[in-house]
């Protein structure tokens, strides 16, 4: 730092390969020896962010996170999320030492500080977590579990209101092995997951604060991994958080976060740090990354830990499905007529009207709108909407008419039609269907176009896809419970065909080709459940992950999108809703089709789910990246702001 200038690369080097208690003797060193303090002389050589992430490691880490507490309630408004990532995550050593170090730098009570800023039971969890008195003990009574759960249930679910008090104790003061079999047990007895619960009865901060202790108990790597994804996807980088856990991290479990990081995104922390910032923040930022796991390609014990998990859940889990298009009360069905006759009468259209009839009646109401209107009028509806509408409001709308299995069948029919096929459209639809859903399709496609599905399946595709297109088209999904001993052999199976890829002769390899797809397309998805529970247990890899990684093209598509339906069938949709909108211009045909077909059947879970993985509502991201009657009817669909 001496003379013009400073070099900074070697002050990166260095402090980022040194532990926190050395960088304490090498401040003590360099005051003895200069008479100068180093922090003093950082802040005025360094600036910007990196100034502020070399800065925050010189400091001992209670006084690192002392700061960014102080930071987050001093001045106008409070840094929530701050407050909320440090206390839900910390042990209660770490808490202990945070207070002492507050009360050392500041002179001032951490917990007084905290009560003046904050308020209601928001404040009331974060100075429960300030006492840092939960539990430690590792042996745990399953009697104190079921009364927990039977408390948690009882304070929230079959209440009228919710007893946050019973929230907080429970959650803020047991032992982390007690809460995760409180959490097990609470899914296998409610069959709601304790999430699921906890964002239906709190809300604001409060709720956002419980739902990260529950992240925390669960997996505090996984908690950050999150963290760190959300800091840095979309526009922009959110430096303050991304520095605070590189900072906090680094020495205690970043390999771990690593580990989850890498399956949970399907890419690295590193790439992802390389590829979002620059200049001597992103060298010091992946120093203290300490290495790039895209490089291996490979998967981690942690990660099969998680990926197990995640497919635990998805067994037990009883999540009831609901659509946001409902039945409309007091239906007329002749009032309905007169009114969209009146609004395509005469000179110009009146699209509110027929965006509002359409959007609040169920598709029964729509059928009989259509029947009373014909014999009223001696009108064809559907003919009328089709010369007053126009553009994606018009597909929106004569979606929405039409029955869904004959809409299916038509969007089925339109992928398969002209130069090129739309393969997307093809396996969104057949993976995603129940066998009565598939019958009903296959009904509907020989009514309106007088040839079998099957047929033009087989015509307009080819190879292996032909065969998983054909096979999910017979609905033939065996609908029983799982048979363990049949999983186990099925997952053989799956890691013989997506390890061997050409290592077999081609009678033993096509034999298995052929089980591995029967597997897939006809077994329950209970069983299947089950399958991919045993494939980790015997090979340490997701099966999601693996196909992505060993086979290519639409191929892989079709396969993982069964894969993503048996584990979550909302989350499939809400990520293909995601990716439709995101970057330049709109996929307006899977939006229009994602939201007709899914409005009555699962559309508020799929909105669940969206604003859980993106940290925005579908309504706000529909609202960003379309206009006029179009984003009108979308929004009347979406059926709310989350």
């Amino acid at each position: 730092m001496k003379g013009f200038g400073s070099d900074k690369e070697a002050i990166l080097e260095l402090i980022t390969s040194r532990s926190n208690k050395q960088r304490q003797e090498i401040c003590q060193s360099y005051k003895s020896l200069y008479g100068k303090d180093l922090i003093g002389d950082l802040k005025y050589e360094l600036t910007g962010k990196f100034e502020r992430l070399i800065v925050g490691l010189m400091r001992p880490l209670a006084y690192f996170d002392a700061k960014e507490i102080k930071d987050a309630i001093s001045g106008v408004g409070t840094d929530e999320k701050c407050l909320i990532e440090i206390l839900a995550s910390r042990t209660n050593q770490q808490i202990h030492q945070l207070a002492e170090a507050y009360k050392d730098a500041y002179e001032r009570n951490l917990e007084e500080d905290i009560i003046a800023d904050t308020s209601g039971h928001f404040k009331k969890m974060l100075v429960v977590l300030l006492q840092g008195t939960r539990e430690e003990d590792d042996v745990v009574s399953e009697d104190l579990v079921a009364q927990d759960v039977k408390d948690l249930y009882e304070a929230g679910e079959l209440k009228w209101g919710t007893d946050e008090a019973q929230f907080i104790y429970i959650l803020g003061n047991r032992s982390k092995q007690h809460l995760r079999l409180v959490f097990d047990e609470y899914l296998k007895t409610t069959g709601i997951p304790i999430e699921t619960s906890i964002r239906g009865e709190l809300s604001g901060d409060f709720e956002k604060l419980m739902l990260a202790v529950v992240k925390c108990i669960r997996s505090t790597a996984e908690y950050f991994a999150e963290r760190l994804f959300k800091a840095m996807k979309g526009l922009g980088t959110r430096d303050n958080t991304l520095i605070r856990i590189m900072v906090s991290r680094s020495e205690l479990d970043m390999l771990d976060i690593r580990e989850v990081f890498r399956t949970k995104y399907e890419k690295s922390l590193y790439s992802m740090i390389k590829n979002d910032t620059s200049g001597e923040y992103k060298k010091a930022l992946l120093k203290l990354c300490g290495g790039d796991d895209d490089a291996a390609g490979q998967f981690f014990p942690e990660a099969a830990k998680v990926a197990y998990q995640m497919w635990e859940l998805s067994a037990v889990a009883r999540v009831e499905l609901k659509g946001t298009v409902r039945p409309a009360p007091n239906f007329d069905p002749e009032a309905d007529a007169k009114a969209l006759r009146k609004a395509m009468k005469g000179l110009g259209t009146d699209e509110d009207t027929i965006i509002d009839i359409i959007t609040h009646r169920s598709n029964d109401q729509r059928q009989q709108i259509r029947q009373t209107f014909k014999s009223h009028f001696g009108r064809d509806l559907m003919a009328d909407l089709k010369s007053e509408i126009s553009g994606s409001l018009a597909k929106l709308i004569l979606g929405l008419m039409m029955p869904p299995a004959h809409y299916d069948a038509k969007q089925l029919k339109k992928a398969m039609e002209g130069a090129g096929t739309d393969e997307q459209a093809l396996i969104e639809i057949l993976a995603t269907r129940n066998n009565q859903e598939i019958q009903a399709i296959n009904e509907a496609y020989q009514e309106d176009y007088h040839k079998s599905l099957e047929d033009d399946l087989t015509s307009d595709t080819s190879g292996y896809l032909k065969r998983i297109l054909v096979s999910l088209a017979t609905g033939n999904r065996d609908e029983g419970p799982e048979n363990s001993e049949q999983a186990r052999e099925d997952a053989q199976v799956i890691a013989e065909i997506l390890e061997i890829a050409d290592t077999t002769t081609s009678g033993d390899k096509l034999s298995l080709e052929t089980r591995f797809m029967s597997i897939l397309c006809s077994r329950s998805y209970q069983h299947l459940r089950r399958v991919f529970q045993e494939f980790i247990k015997m090979t340490n890899h997701d099966v999601e992950h693996t196909i992505k990684k060993e086979m290519s093209g639409d191929v892989r598509d079709a396969l993982v999108a069964i894969v993503q339906s048996v584990k979550n069938k909302p989350l499939f949709f809400a990520d293909k809703l995601y990716k439709s909108m995101k970057g330049a211009g709109t996929d307006e045909k899977t939006l229009t089709r994602i939201m007709v077909s899914r409005s009555e059947t699962d559309l508020l879970n799929i909105r669940r789910e969206f604003i859980e993985k993106y940290d925005k509502s579908l309504h706000h991201v529909i609202e960003s990246d379309n206009s006029g009657d179009y984003l009108k009817a979308l929004l009347a669909l979406c059926g709310g702001e989350d």
